[in-house]
């Protein structure tokens, strides 16, 4: 993935943000054999090694999960790739406030307000100065004055989509409508923000 994404932001100008996340669910891990109580440091380690192999320079890590030799990669970004952390745990707000940016999962608009206050909240406390994005999913982006409510709020990305990504079977909505969707919100949305 460091490869990939390294790669990626070296041949597009730098234009790229890896999101991270661990999943909630304990089958996710159970299936690859993967420890559920240590996913947090797991990640912790695969955040160091992305921003480690991607600076261009030679890099190694030795921690609990990876053992990673002296390694250059190349293709590499004139920046660090923005880290944003997803999640609505306590220990994902943690790790999202001393990363670069923030990813809500969706949920009820009151828990996103004490969501955002929470992450910022870690941040003050951690020092952090430096610029942060915050990416959410929410009703209020499919509205103009609900964008303007978000970045009231100090988000910096909104996350759309028309069709429930946990719903279960095919999707059968037919193309044209999907189109007509996107042209309505690009028009009513996107142009007036």
């Amino acid at each position: 993935m460091a490869k990939q994404a390294g790669s990626l932001a070296a041949l597009i100008g730098n234009r790229v943000g890896l999101g991270v996340g661990t999943s909630p669910w304990p089958e996710d891990y159970e299936l690859m054999g993967v420890p559920f109580a240590k996913r947090g440091k797991r990640i912790d380690e695969c955040i160091e090694i992305v921003r480690g192999l991607t600076t261009g320079d030679y890099f190694e890590f030795h921690g609990e999960f990876y053992d990673i030799p002296k390694t250059k990669m190349t293709p590499a970004p004139t920046q660090p790739i923005p880290i944003l952390v997803g999640g609505h745990a306590d220990a994902a707000l943690r790790r999202a406030a001393r990363a670069d940016g923030w990813m809500h999962g969706g949920g009820d608009p009151d828990e996103l307000d004490r969501l955002i206050a929470r992450v910022k909240r870690l941040r003050e406390e951690a020092g952090k100065t430096s610029p942060f994005e915050i990416h959410v999913i929410s009703l209020d982006g499919f509205t103009v004055d609900g964008v303007k409510r978000l970045e009231d709020k100090g988000v910096t990305d909104v996350i759309v989509g028309f069709r429930v990504p946990y719903t279960m079977g095919p999707d059968t909505e037919p193309l044209q409508t999907k189109i007509r969707n996107l042209e309505m919100f690009a028009e009513n949305v996107i142009a007036k923000v």
